[in-house]
């Protein structure tokens, strides 16, 4: 391959002229307008990370171009050996650079090159000039997961910046997690789709901002910082603990096993005294009853439901029996709920 290296591209709005290395025409020949490629490359992936099509187009290219200076893949394109000019060429001269069938690689901002792709799409729709083939090339892809690194970076920008978040705690966010959680229940209850993704967002968000607040850690000398990776690592190895029949030689045949599993290892973990250890008391009434009831339940204590006056116990033996018989009560009521509101909006002769 010719090497062509030593030959700028003209800059935005210089005079175009045709490249010296471009042989004169013969007549009834095609020209060859050459091959533009736009290398992309993500930036929730390791730079220097970039696929085997990508470094092969890198060091196949008469020209490597990158307007960005500190473009986080320069350093090593150059450990590799690749040549990168400096340089923000406008479409028409990228395109005069071409002629001759040279391969000029653009790699593009990280808020991409709107000018030049423009600029390229209106030549290209001109009909009136012979367009290089054009190639978008990604040099790497999101894994899945990908856009939750971008969640803690906003994240932690917001929490720098923002007066109201900068000043917040975990105890004066309590209340937004649990709105949260009824919103998202609500959403679902209702069937609404993009209300659950939406929803699904907000308690993402509670959880990003604790382990944001976490990361700055506390007065106490016990109130040692973590950070929403030291969330998610803990998370990661509760479920390969209490999934041995996924991750271990254990075995489950049944929803049934998997439960015992899940049961007997979170026992060991936990060390509790008490089946009653570790039920919040703090949640609405009767999801708490029936809480208490499955832990008798599935342990085969002989404890019966207490009797007395009032309707408390009356609530209590019946969110028991909701239990037993696989029915969430709090689930429930709410269903009932909802159809009272209903009837009382049509009573008002309004929409449900």
């Amino acid at each position: 391959m010719t090497d062509h290296s030593a030959e700028p591209v003209p800059a935005a709005g210089s005079p175009r002229a045709v490249p010296d290395a471009v042989p004169a025409a013969v007549p009834g020949a095609v020209p060859d307008a050459g091959r533009i490629v736009l290398l992309t490359a993500s930036h929730r992936v390791a730079a220097g990370l970039l696929s085997w099509p990508a470094w092969q187009a890198l060091h196949a290219a008469d020209r490597v171009l990158c307007a960005d200076p500190g473009h986080p893949q320069l350093p090593y394109l150059r450990e590799a050996g690749v040549e990168v000019a400096q340089e923000v060429p406008d479409a028409a001269a990228l395109v005069d650079a071409c002629a001759g069938g040279r391969t000029i690689v653009v790699i593009p901002s990280g808020e991409g090159d709107q000018r030049l792709t423009d600029g390229l799409a209106r030549l290209a729709g001109s009909g009136r000039v012979a367009m290089p083939d054009l190639e978008l090339l990604p040099g790497s892809y999101d894994l899945p997961g990908a856009r939750l690194l971008d969640l803690v970076q906003v994240m932690d920008r917001v929490r720098r910046e923002c007066p109201w978040t900068s000043r917040q705690t975990h105890e004066g966010l309590v209340k937004y997690a649990i709105e949260e959680a009824y919103e998202l229940v609500e959403a679902i209850e209702d069937g609404d789709r993009d209300a659950l993704r939406e929803e699904l967002g907000d308690v993402l968000l509670q959880v990003v901002f604790h382990a944001r607040i976490a990361e700055e850690g506390g007065e106490g000398e016990d109130a040692e910082p973590f950070s929403v990776d030291d969330v998610a690592g803990d998370l990661v190895d509760k479920l390969v603990r209490r999934h041995p029949h996924v991750f271990g030689d254990a075995t489950a045949e049944s929803p049934e096993d998997v439960s015992a599993h899940w049961q007997a290892t979170k026992a060991v973990e936990k060390q509790r005294e008490s089946v009653t250890d570790g039920i919040p008391l703090g949640q609405p009434g009767l999801a708490l009853a029936a809480k208490l009831a499955g832990r008798v339940r599935a342990a085969g204590l002989p404890v019966d439901i207490p009797r007395g006056e009032g309707v408390g116990y009356e609530l209590l033996a019946l969110a028991a029996r909701a239990e037993a018989s696989g029915t969430d009560p709090e689930t429930a009521l709410r269903a009932a709920a909802r159809a009272y509101r209903d009837a009382i909006r049509a009573a008002e002769h309004l929409a449900p």
